[in-house]
This record gives structure tokens, sequence and C-alpha cells, in this order.
């Protein structure tokens, strides 16, 4: 097949662009290299020179029309993700543009035969939990005055009675509470509800946190193995924010890839929504041991540094048991994934003032707060 994959010169879209290539498809790549991702602009060595490259934005309707022809297939990865308070890019980026997809696609009559968009864990907010009486919560974000106090477990809301405790959470979830995974969550509903209004096969990928080489060291959204693995390899503590036992799901990017791949043939994907998950729970600290222990530091112990990432989620887990039914299974650990980010972090130049970059970055925007200010 000719497939075009937008964001394909990204983390997740260049790498699921290698594994098709192999299975013998016709890569076309749309992707608008947007700064600071890309730096400079420019289109990355690891991209293959057999795919057609189109640099461009998937805003614009012109462009998008000329990069859907004779497509037979579409990975929709391009994505606007930040912690930038510019609500209305993630709706333009995110939305209008899978909206333009099925219109360019209905209006030209075009032979496309499936559509598959990346979605987010995002999508899920805190999540699901369970009371004391084993009754189903779904948390609102946690305020910033309980966060001050150091207060990190979510609270039990008015009728039902805590502790609460954190569950595995599945695709019939959505509670989304920040303006990314609101995008998110619409994106999926236009592309599975449009997809199927028209009779164009459509899939939505709710990935949880994906990790591996590609991985810009310049998003700031791009988590914890970027951040945590820049600190070791600058010979610095990472930054443990609130008290380090947050539960996180990480998941591998060839784990990706092959979710990808799978539904792209797999017509019992059709009009679904998936969880991508490792399918292994591991708190934040956990994680920075890992980390630590790649990066040869055998005396590490995390300490929380007293601070805290306000709009951060407590908890969070995606439950992969439906895509499980595909067949599909996560069969790399974090071990590997940091190994990998670790070989891929030595090969780079000019990574000095990234940390620094990021803290302030993340001062300015007053997303990284200190505990009883």
């Amino acid at each position: 097949m000719r497939i075009l994959i937008t964001g394909g010169a990204g983390f997740i879209g260049s790498h699921t662009a290698d594994a098709l290539y192999k299975q013998g498809h016709q890569i076309r790549i749309l992707d608008s290299l947007e700064q600071p991702v890309h730096q400079n602009g420019q289109k990355p060595a690891y991209l293959n020179e057999a795919f057609e490259f189109i640099k461009g934005d998937v805003r614009d309707h012109d462009l998008m029309t000329n990069a859907l022809r004779d497509v037979d297939a579409v990975y929709h990865l391009a994505a606007f993700q930040d912690y930038l308070p510019t609500f209305s890019k993630f709706f333009d980026v995110n939305c209008t543009s899978t909206a333009m997809i099925y219109e360019i696609v209905v209006r030209d009559r075009l032979p496309v035969k499936k559509v598959i968009v990346a979605s987010s864990q995002a999508t899920l907010g805190e999540g699901l939990y369970q009371d004391a009486d084993e009754k189903a919560v779904l948390p609102d974000i946690r305020p910033d005055s309980q966060l001050r106090k150091g207060i990190w477990e979510v609270q039990a809301p008015a009728g039902f009675r805590g502790p609460l405790k954190w569950m595995p959470t599945n695709e019939k979830i959505a509670n989304p509470q920040n303006q990314y995974g609101i995008s998110k969550i619409t994106e999926e509903n236009i592309a599975l509800y449009l997809g199927k209004r028209y009779e164009i096969p459509s899939v939505a990928m709710r990935y949880s946190i994906v990790q591996g080489p590609r991985q810009s060291f310049y998003n700031a959204y791009s988590g914890a193995c970027r951040i945590f693995c820049l600190s070791f390899h600058q010979g610095v503590d990472p930054a443990i924010y609130e008290d380090g036992q947050q539960v996180r799901d990480f998941v591998n990017i060839h784990d990706v890839v092959d979710a990808n791949c799978r539904v792209l043939t797999d017509k019992r994907a059709d009009y679904e929504m998936f969880h991508v998950g490792g399918d292994k729970a591991i708190t934040v600290s956990e994680f920075a041991s890992v980390v630590a222990e790649v990066f040869g530091r055998k005396d590490y112990k995390p300490q929380p540094c007293g601070k805290y990432r306000f709009g951060d989620t407590r908890h969070i887990f995606s439950d992969v048991s439906k895509l499980r039914k595909l067949g599909w299974s996560p069969d790399h650990n974090v071990y590997q994934s940091v190994e990998a980010y670790r070989e891929w972090l030595s090969s780079a130049v000019d990574i000095g003032e990234i940390l620094a970059y990021s803290n302030r970055q993340m001062a300015k925007l007053n997303v990284v707060r200190e505990v009883g200010k």
C-alpha cells in the first residue's frame, strides 16, 4: 500500500514508517518539522531517503489535499503537545486537521481504506478510582490548594468514602482535564464517528507514555525518560516531584509500532479505540532508580525535591486487555527503553543547556511550584 504518515519525521511516526517500509509499503511523510522538537527545522538524519517527504502544516488544506492523493491508508500522528496556555492551537492542530482529512476524503471520493489517529492516555485525566465501598469514582483534577500542603493522593469527592484506590482504566473512560487531553478526545470522536458515518474504517490509538530513541531532547512534554536520562547523563540527580510514589504506565516504542502495524490490517480494529500501554505499573521513584542503574549510579536513592507540577495526574494506568485480544502484547520492559534512550543520548550533540532551558520554561509558565508557597 501507499501510506501517508503525518508527523512522520517525529518519534512515533518515523519508527512506524520504518516498520511499514520493511513490510513492503510505500511511505509518504508530511511533517512541519516544527521547532523546538526539530532543531533548526531540519529533516532528521534518521529519516529514510526512500520515503517521499512533504514539508508542511497539516492545517494547510491544499497541501493536505495533495498529500492524500492516491494513498491507501493514513496514520495521522501529527500533533501539538506542550504545557503552553495556547489553548486554541491544541484544537486547531489536533482537531481541525483530523476533520480536514475526512472532509477531503469524502469530498474527493478518495479510496482510503483506513485512517489511524494518534490519541493519548491524557484523555483519561486521573483515570478510574474505587472508593472504600468499591464504588467507581472519576476524580477531578487535584486543586492547587491541596498540593501546596503536600497532600498528594486524590481525595474522595462528596458522596464517596475514602481512601480512594487507583484502578486500571479501560477505553470506556474519558475524563480529560487539560487542553491536550480535551483536544485528543475530540480528535478520537471526529475519527471514529465520521469514519463510521462515511464508511472509512478508522482506529484511535491511546498511547501511554512512549519511550525510546528519537524522542526529542527539546520536547518539554516528553516526560520522565528524557528528563531523568539527561540528568544522569550530566551528572546531576533528577528532580522527583511530589513524593515520587505516583504510578505511571510506560510503553516501549517498538511495542507501539507493533500495535500501529497490527491495526492496519486487522478488521477487528475498525471503528475501535485501543489503549497502548506497557501493562506494568511503576512509580516515578522506581523509574528513577531504573535510570540510575542503567547510567551506573549504584549509590542513587530518589529523594523528593519539595516541588510539584500543577496539572500532573497522581496515578494513571491503562488497561490494555482490549488490544491484547488482537494478539498484541508489550514485549519490552523499562530497562530496554532506558538503555535504548541512553544510547541515543550518547550520540547527541549540543545538549548541555537543555535541562536548564526546560527548567526555565517550566518556571516561566508557573508549572513547577513549591510546597508551602
